[in-house]
C-alpha cells in the first residue's frame, strides 16, 4: 500500500520560484553559449581585463579586511554617537548608485585635488584608481557582515580570556576573530564578488586599463551582443570558483601530544579574602555595597536583576577602575588592568571557546603541560583532551571551565552560576567537586547564585542582595537562621509564607483562625508575614469529625499529599487562602479532601512586619529556625 505524500509546505513553493528565476537566465546564457559560433574568446583585451579585475579585487579584499575587521569588532562594541555616525558613514556606499560613487571618490582624488596633486595625478586612470573604486563600494559589505558576527559572540568569552590575562589585542586575533570566522568569510566573499563586478565607479576613476565589466560594455557597444559570451562566461566561471573556495572547510588536524606529562600539582596558596567598596552605575541601575570581612568563601545570593553578575564584573576589573577599591587580601587591585590580576572567573553558559580543544584550553593561559595534566586528571577529564565544547556533555564543559581558570593559577576564584544550567544529578555531582576544591587548593571563592541550598553549601558568609541594594549579610548560618525580612526570608526559600494580623501579644489572625505565636512586641492590628518550617507542622486526622483537644491546634482540610520519596508533604488549608505544607518521614493516615486538625510548634513560629523596608533592618520577631 503506498501511503500519500504530504503537501508541499507554501515555503517550497516560493523557494522554488526564487531559484526558477535565477536559475533560467543562466540556464539559457549556457545553451546560447554552447550554441553560438561566435563567442569573443579570440578578441584581444580580454584576458588583461580579466586579470585586471581578478588582481584588483583581490586587492582590495585585502585592504578592506586589514582595516575593514578591526573597525567592525570596535563598532560591535561600541554603542555611543561616534559609534552611530561611524556605522552610518561606512554604509553611505550602500545607497549611492555606483556612478555617483565614482564622482564623489573625483573630488577626494581626482586630478585637481590635493591628494591627485600629491601623487603626481597617478590616482586615477591606473590600477590604483581600481582598487580605490572598488574598496570604496565594497567595503561595508565585509564590515557589516562581521560587525553582525562580533556583535553575536557570547560576551563572557572575552572577559575569561581578559582574566586569563590575555589584552585586547590577543583577544581580538586569538578569540573574537576565530569565533567570528563564519560572519567575516561570507562579508569577505560578499566584498571580492562585489568588486569583482564593479562597473560604475571603476568606469568613472578608472577607464583604462580596463576592468572586465568596462572590456565587456564596450565590446557590447561597438559589436553587439555576440561578443559578451566570452567574458559574461569567464565571470560566471569566477564568480562558481571564488563561491565554492569560500565554502571550503579549513579544518587544522587535532593537537596531540607526544606523550602524556606527568601531572605536577600545583603548591597550596594562602586565602586572599576579596573586599570592596563598590559603587556602581550601569544606566539607571545602581549598585552600591561593601564588603570588609576576610571571610575566605563569599556568597553572593539574590533574585535575577538583583546585580549579582555586575558585582562580580567589578571585581573581575571587567568594569575598570570606576566601581571603587577592591582587595584581594592586603592587596589593592583598583588600578590593575584585569588581565594583570590574576583572577580566575567561571562565567556564566561555561563560554568555552567553540574552535579549542579541551587541552588548548587549558593551555591558553599559559600553563605547563604538567599542570594542565593535573586539573586535567583531577576534574576527570581524561581522555576528552582532542574534544572540542560540542562534543562535550553539561558537566564536562563546566569542568572544561573550571579546569581552564584554575591552569592559570588565579590569586581568588569569582564563579559567576556555574551550575545553573545543570541537571540536578550533575549539579550536586559539581557542587561537591567546587567544596572539595574549596578545601583542597585553599583558594578564596565569591560565588554569586540565586540557589539558596547552593549558597549554603559553598560560603561562610553570605550577602543577600536585590536591586543593587544589601538586604541582609552575615555568616550563612546567621542569615538562615534569622532572616531580617520577609523578602529576604523568600529568598533563602523559606517555606508557608503567609499574611496575618497580630491579634494580641501571642497569638496571630490567619483568615479568621487564631493561631498561637511566641509574644512578640509588633503592635495589634499590624500586618505581619509568618512562617514556619513544615518540619514542624503535625497533621492528624479528626475521628467522627471531632477535633482533639489542644491550645495550638488548627483545623483545615486536606488538599493535596505528595509522595517526596522520602518524605510526605501534605498541604492544608486553614482559612480562605491560606495553605499550610507540613512534613513527615512517615505515611499519614490522611486522604485529599478530609478534615483534619494541625499542631504548629508555636516556639518555631517567625515573624515580620508587612512593612518592612528593603533594607533588612525591620525586627524578626520568633524563633530560631
Amino acid at each position: 500500500m503506498t501511503l500519500p505524500r504530504a503537501p508541499r509546505s507554501p515555503l517550497f513553493w516560493l523557494g522554488g520560484l526564487l531559484v526558477v528565476y535565477l536559475g533560467y537566465p543562466l540556464a539559457a546564457f549556457v545553451v546560447r553559449l554552447v550554441t553560438s559560433p561566435q563567442r569573443g574568446f579570440q578578441v584581444p583585451g580580454l584576458f588583461p581585463a580579466l586579470w585586471v579585475s581578478v588582481s584588483c579585487a583581490t586587492v582590495s579584499l585585502a585592504i578592506v579586511t586589514v582595516l575593514g575587521v578591526p573597525l567592525a569588532y570596535l563598532l560591535a562594541r561600541s554603542s555611543g554617537p561616534i559609534s552611530t555616525i561611524v556605522g552610518i558613514i561606512v554604509q553611505i556606499p550602500l545607497a549611492l548608485p555606483p556612478l555617483m560613487s565614482g564622482i564623489v571618490l573625483v573630488y577626494l582624488i581626482g586630478p585637481y585635488t590635493f591628494l591627485g596633486q600629491l601623487f603626481g595625478e597617478h590616482l586615477t586612470d591606473s590600477l590604483v584608481g581600481v582598487v580605490i573604486a572598488m574598496s570604496f563600494v565594497s567595503s561595508p559589505f565585509l564590515i557589516v557582515a562581521a560587525r553582525a558576527a562580533f556583535a553575536s559572540l557570547d560576551k563572557g568569552m572575552l572577559d575569561v580570556a581578559a582574566t586569563l590575562g590575555h589584552a585586547d589585542a590577543s583577544r581580538f586575533l586569538r578569540v573574537a576573530v576565530p569565533s567570528a570566522g563564519h560572519g567575516i568569510r561570507a562579508g569577505m566573499l560578499l566584498t571580492w564578488l562585489r568588486a569583482f563586478g564593479e562597473y560604475g565607479a571603476v568606469v568613472i576613476l578608472a577607464y583604462n586599463p580596463a576592468s572586465l565589466p568596462i572590456y565587456t560594455e564596450n565590446q557590447f557597444s561597438g559589436r553587439g551582443l555576440p561578443t559578451t559570451l566570452a567574458p559574461t562566461a569567464l565571470a560566471l566561471g569566477v564568480a562558481v570558483v571564488v563561491v565554492l573556495l569560500s565554502r571550503a572547510r579549513i579544518t587544522k588536524p587535532a593537537t596531540r601530544r607526544s606523550s602524556t606529562p606527568k601531572p605536577s600539582a600545583p603548591e597550596r596558596v594562602l586565602p586572599r579574602p576579596v573586599r570592596f567598596d563598590v559603587d556602581h552605575h550601569l544606566g539607571t541601575f545602581h549598585l552600591a555595597l561593601a564588603h570588609e570581612s576576610p571571610t575566605a568563601h563569599l556568597g553572593i545570593l539574590g533574585p535575577s536583576g538583583s546585580g549579582k553578575t555586575a558585582l562580580l564584573r567589578c571585581l573581575a576589573g571587567l568594569n575598570g577602575a570606576s566601581p571603587g577599591p577592591v582587595w584581594y587580601g592586603d592587596e589593592l587591585m583598583q588600578h590593575v588592568p584585569v588581565e594583570r590580576r590574576g583572577v580566575g572567573y567561571v562565567a556564566q553558559g561555561f563560554s568555552l571557546y567553540p574552535r579549542m580543544s579541551v587541552w588548548r584550553h587549558m593551555t591558553f593561559a599559559g600553563a605547563t603541560p604538567e599542570l594542565s595534566a593535573y586539573w586535567i586528571e583531577h576534574l576527570r577529564l581524561q581522555g576528552l583532551e582532542d574534544r572540542l565544547p560540542a562534543d562535550l556533555s553539561g558537566g564536562q564543559r563546566q569542568r572544561v571551565g573550571l579546569a581552564q581558570v584554575l591552569c592559570s593559577s588565579p590569586k581568588v576564584l569569582l564563579l559567576d552560576e556555574p551550575f545553573s544550567a545543570l541537571d540536578v544529578p550533575v549539579r550536586l555531582e559539581l557542587r561537591r567537586e567546587l567544596r572539595r576544591l574549596q578545601r583542597e587548593t585553599g583558594l578564596a571563592t565569591v560565588l554569586v547564585t540565586h540557589d539558596p541550598e547552593e549558597a549554603a553549601f559553598l560560603s561562610d558568609e553570605l550577602i543577600v542582595l536585590a536591586e543593587g541594594t544589601v538586604l541582609q549579610s552575615g555568616t550563612s548560618r546567621s542569615v538562615f537562621s534569622r532572616p531580617v525580612s520577609a523578602e529576604v526570608a523568600k529568598l533563602l526559600g523559606v517555606e508557608n509564607m503567609n499574611i496575618g494580623t497580630v491579634h494580641s501579644p501571642s497569638a496571630i489572625d490567619v483568615g479568621g483562625a487564631l493561631l498561637r505565636i511566641p509574644l512578640t512586641e509588633i503592635g495589634v492590628g499590624t500586618k505581619v508575614w509568618w512562617s514556619i518550617a513544615p518540619e514542624r507542622v503535625f497533621v492528624s486526622p479528626m475521628l467522627n469529625n471531632t477535633p482533639k483537644d489542644g491550645e495550638d491546634a488548627l483545623l483545615g482540610t486536606v488538599v493535596d499529599v505528595a509522595d517526596m520519596g522520602s518524605a510526605y508533604d501534605v498541604f492544608v488549608t486553614i482559612a480562605d487562602g491560606v495553605e499550610v505544607l507540613a512534613r513527615s518521614w512517615v505515611a499519614l493516615d490522611v486522604e485529599v479532601g478530609a478534615r483534619c486538625q494541625i499542631a504548629l510548634d508555636r516556639a518555631a513560629v517567625s515573624l515580620w512586619e508587612a512593612s518592612s523596608d528593603r533594607t533588612g533592618q525591620a525586627r524578626n520577631h520568633g524563633a530560631t529556625r
